[in-house]
């Protein structure tokens, strides 16, 4: 979910002369162009998630992203963590209906960037890839699902319910299978997700029982790895508002079958929370504020390690931290992104998302 600190460095790709101190977490407020003839499209509580379309990309609105996580074990059961994002950040507002502009016209309707991560052994490997948009180097497409920056490849295979993953780069790489298992998960209001009281959101769903396998190659050495995956969909024309700070998510896989997202963007009196309960039997039920209490265990200056997370309507009492180890995704625009044990009244794994803390 928000990944945001992207933002800053692709609108200095389009032409933004703000700093980044000055755009911040609310910069997205500020990125329309103002004589632009198609007006940038922003979803509301009234809007309705569509398939397959909605796997593919929204050039009418500013924001979006393709988003993995997975919870792997190698073949001797050790635990290992993946990461892959995709962004896209619209720098002209296009009509999903019009024809992309001509390649050798060179055009600046859109900018990409994607990151990888493996967090294996209180180690973490992190890479970031950059590309102008319409040119050929990166794009996406509904049908069949293929998102792609350069040779890092998120594609269908020969049926839909299942797809492949490639990643390379420096010193490692990943090639996995996912197998999907169970319809998408509309968070909010049938797919809206608001992300402050105002009613500021996103469309927002979620592939929640993703089986994985394949392979993953660290320096010299090649890991054979099983396990579940989480894959996000979202997309918005204005995500953080001012004096929004950060973001805390969590994507909770429970022993008991059952799964959890949850979210809260930090203010300074308090700040949003929402979530979604997804039971193992029975349809996922959105959560508001009310019902759902976010803590951080750990103190200090730096990116919080341990939270208590508390749902009471739902005998929820979990204890989420993540493995020893320093799991900051080191781009131009640091956050965390680690994996998480769960324990309490439920035992599980999954993954944690941090932004806005110190640098």
């Amino acid at each position: 979910m928000s990944r945001c600190l992207w933002l800053l460095l692709l609108l200095a790709l389009g032409g933004c002369s703000e700093s980044r101190q000055q755009t911040g977490f609310a910069g997205l407020a500020g990125v329309a162009d103002p004589e632009s003839e198609v007006p940038f499209l922003q979803p509301g509580a009234g809007d309705r998630l569509s398939f397959p379309d909605d796997f593919g990309p929204h050039p009418q609105h500013r924001i979006e992203w393709w988003y993995l996580t997975a919870n792997l074990r190698t073949a001797d059961g050790q635990p290992l963590g993946l990461q892959w994002t995709q962004f896209r950040q619209a720098i002209t507002p296009r009509p999903a209906s019009a024809e992309p502009p001509e390649a050798n016209t060179w055009p600046l309707e859109a900018a990409w960037m994607a990151h990888a991560a493996v967090s294996f052994d209180t180690r973490h490997y992190f890479a970031e890839k950059l590309a102008r948009g319409d040119v050929g180097h990166a794009g996406a497409r509904a049908e069949p699902l293929a998102v792609w920056l350069d040779d890092w490849q998120l594609e269908s295979a020969s049926d839909d319910d299942s797809w492949r993953l490639q990643v390379s780069t420096d010193g490692w790489s990943y090639d996995l299978s996912l197998s999907i298992n169970g319809a998408p998960v509309a968070h909010g209001d049938h797919g809206f997700s608001a992300k402050s009281a105002d009613g500021e959101g996103s469309m927002y769903f979620s592939l929640v029982d993703l089986q994985i396998e394949g392979t993953v190659t660290l320096g010299d050495q090649t890991l054979e790895v099983s396990g579940q995956g989480w894959f996000d969909r979202e997309w918005s024309s204005q995500f953080l508002k001012s004096g929004q700070q950060g973001w805390d998510w969590f994507a909770l896989h429970l022993d008991s079958g059952d799964k959890l997202m949850a979210f809260q963007l930090r203010e300074e009196d308090g700040g949003f929370r929402a979530g979604t309960w997804i039971p193992a039997d029975g349809e996922p039920i959105a959560l508001g504020a009310d019902q759902l209490n976010l803590t951080s265990l750990t103190q200090g200056d730096g990116y919080p390690r341990a939270w208590r997370l508390e749902v009471p309507d739902f005998g929820l009492n979990l204890e989420v931290a993540a493995p020893a180890g320093d799991y900051r995704n080191t781009g131009l625009y640091p956050y965390w992104e680690s994996p998480v044990s769960v324990s309490g009244s439920h035992g599980g794994v999954g993954y944690m998302e941090l932004t806005g803390y110190g640098e």
